[in-house]
């Protein structure tokens, strides 16, 4: 079955004269015309020549093209029309327009307006005068080959013909274009259609003196779907991501008659990445609230093949002409606003701000000198001490990262350690610092100091493979330190985030003999009816609390129900960030059992540790505040 057959042919007719367009919707039927040629007799000598009546009925009989034509009686509203199909994504093929249509605009102006909208469409101009050049019509509405010219009396099979046979060209040309400027898995226009769009509202916004808006799109955790659903769920999820869109931008326009629907102004740049046009925006709200609406339009539920999924985009928006009036400027900025979304958390939108820039290239150049930080040498463990509150002894050591490089010089670790998660490199150099703890933790111990436990710090990443336990074990091995002195720490927000996994996890640690700790405790809004299913020896009091201990009595309430109720559970509890004595006089008086923070020692690099070590050694007698002074100073 022929393209034609299948697929019919979407025609507009704008004629001024009812009884012409009466005549094009004999002409384009698809039933048997023979004997309903009455009509045409009256239009003879305007439209069809003399000779074409005595074969109209053999001429017109059905065939197996079948058109739809659409009938407007102006140029302004064949220009709606267009725009019109345009926002339903039905677009036009052939347009054919007379010439002259009062008492408004003539065809020409029609044919400029809609070339504008639809640079693809072939436009036929008709008219009964002999004086016309077609030349004067290309140069009018270029390109001048997608522009035809038909004189009348013209027979009634040349509309069909030509009908069929420029569907055919702007079909052949539509699918070059498809495969070309449009996303194979989605239909939206890809990067190289984007720019051409956007290149083209940049130019109407800077001729008319308007604003224009960028959104620019990334599903959040979108990894994760492909990872545990496979890439036939990630991929109709693109596509439905895609249609909520497209059907939420349709809305917004729906009784916006002034310009093409911004559901035309959606781009996929590929993988979970998509662009958001918007001309003519009158102001950064305006933005702000097409963008607030489309992250609740993606945040409601999925239904994809057995599975409910909720979605969470992250947007940055850039704003024409204050940030950026250059294509690959606006498309940069826009990027760089949903970096800092993404940052400020999950189903979040911000605007492009220059300040953004240095922070970009701070992050960008942070990132160029992770990579090789390990193979340079250019990490070493720092140890804090923690001290048992009722004794006034060393109970541990916390293994912490620190990174120093020759350009950047000493960077802290809440600034290069989310870079290192965000790019991977957390894996490589997690496994290095928990080998290399556990390397210390048995060289002090063969020493004869009194090393009771080496604490390290998990990443999520590290924590979520399936083989980390099995990475534990191998460690503890090569490493021939005893499992009880290796703790640990994963912190609360982890745990939480994949309760079934966690459980799994932490059992099978705990099989190892290592000790189990839940880091930043008190942040994640976990229970302690939920911490009974996990097998965990210590909960570590978030620094927040610890802070605002002694000013707020709620966080004082809060410290001590936790102190308690760890308790009950037979768990232990060291208390993070402690750095004034008020602090600890009520750690000791709700019988905590361990704290670490400033007010006892900072991270020491490994010889001052040593020291430490050496002198907790030697320090038994006196009360636990003498010794606590003796070992802090």
């Amino acid at each position: 079955m022929s393209d034609n057959k299948r697929l019919p042919i979407r025609v507009l007719i704008a004629d001024d004269e009812a009884e012409v367009r009466d005549a094009y919707r004999e002409i384009l039927s698809d039933a048997d015309m023979s004997g309903e040629t009455a009509m045409f007799h009256n239009l003879r000598e305007r439209l069809f020549s003399k000779a074409a009546q005595d074969k109209l009925a053999r001429n017109l009989s059905a065939s197996d093209t079948t058109f739809i034509p659409v009938f407007c009686d102006g140029a302004e509203a064949a220009v709606t029309a267009v725009r019109d199909a345009l926002g339903a994504e039905e677009p036009f093929a052939v347009v054919f327009l007379d010439m002259r249509m009062p008492p408004g605009p003539d065809g020409v102006w029609a044919a400029a307006r809609i070339r504008e909208l639809d640079p693809a469409v072939e436009i036929v101009m008709c008219t009964a005068y002999s004086d016309v050049d077609p030349r004067d019509f290309g140069a009018m509405v270029p390109p001048e080959e997608k522009l035809s010219y038909l004189q009348k009396p013209f027979h009634p099979q040349e509309i069909r013909q030509m009908t069929i046979s420029l569907s055919s060209k702007w079909r052949s040309e539509h699918r070059i274009v498809k495969l070309a400027y449009f996303d194979a898995l989605t239909g939206l226009p890809n990067r190289e259609q984007l720019r051409n769009r956007l290149s083209s509202a940049l130019a109407a916004a800077k001729q008319h003196k308007r604003s224009l808006a960028v959104l620019y799109l990334d599903l959040d955790n979108f990894k994760r779907v492909n990872d545990t659903l496979g890439h036939a769920v990630g991929d109709e999820l693109l596509c439905q991501v895609a249609a909520r869109l497209r059907g939420s931008l349709r809305a917004e326009d729906a009784d916006d008659e002034s310009r093409v629907a911004r559901s035309n102004h959606i781009a996929r740049l590929g993988g979970d990445e998509f662009i958001v046009i918007l001309p003519d925006i009158r102001c950064a709200e305006d933005a702000a609230s097409v963008a607030a609406r489309l992250i609740a339009e993606l945040q409601e539920p999925m239904r994809l093949a057995l599975h409910s999924l909720v979605v969470t985009p992250s947007v940055g928006i850039a704003m024409f002409p204050a940030d950026g009036v250059e294509v690959d400027g606006l498309l940069r900025n826009a990027d760089l606003a949903m970096y800092f979304a993404k940052r400020k958390g999950p189903g979040m939108f911000a605007f492009f701000d220059p300040s953004m820039n240095d922070a970009a290239l701070r992050r960008f150049t942070l990132e160029a000198k992770l990579r090789g930080a390990l193979e340079r040498g250019e990490f070493a463990l720092h140890y804090q001490p923690q001290f048992d509150v009722r004794t006034g002894g060393v109970s541990g050591m916390e293994a912490l990262l620190r990174w120093t490089n020759d350009e950047l010089g000493s960077v802290p670790p809440v600034e290069f350690i989310p870079v290192a998660e965000e790019t991977g490199l957390i894996l490589s150099i997690g496994e290095w610092v928990l080998r290399s703890a556990c390397a210390q933790a048995k060289s002090w111990v063969d020493e004869g100091l009194p090393v009771v436990r080496m604490a390290v710090n998990v990443s999520g990443q590290q924590f979520v493979l399936k083989d980390f336990p099995q990475l534990v074990a191998a460690i503890i091995k090569d490493t021939g330190i005893e499992p009880s002195m290796l703790e640990l720490e994963i912190t609360e927000s982890v745990v939480m985030k994949d309760e079934a996994w966690a459980e799994q996890a932490l059992a099978q640690l705990k099989e190892l003999g290592v000790m189990l700790a839940i880091d930043d405790f008190g942040t994640g809004y976990s229970s302690f009816g939920r911490l009974r299913h996990f097998a965990v020896d210590r909960l570590k009091i978030d620094r927040s609390f610890m802070t605002s201990l002694i000013d707020c009595s709620d966080d004082r309430a809060i410290a001590a129900a936790i102190i308690a109720m760890s308790r009950s559970l037979r768990i232990n509890v060291t208390a993070e960030g402690v750095e004034s004595f008020p602090q600890l006089l009520f750690l000791q008086e709700h019988e905590c059992h361990e704290a670490q923070g400033y007010l006892f020692s900072r991270a020491l690099p490994a010889a001052e540790a040593h020291k430490l070590l050496h002198r907790a050694a030697e320090t038994s007698a006196g009360t636990r505040t003498q010794r606590l002074r003796s070992l802090i100073g």
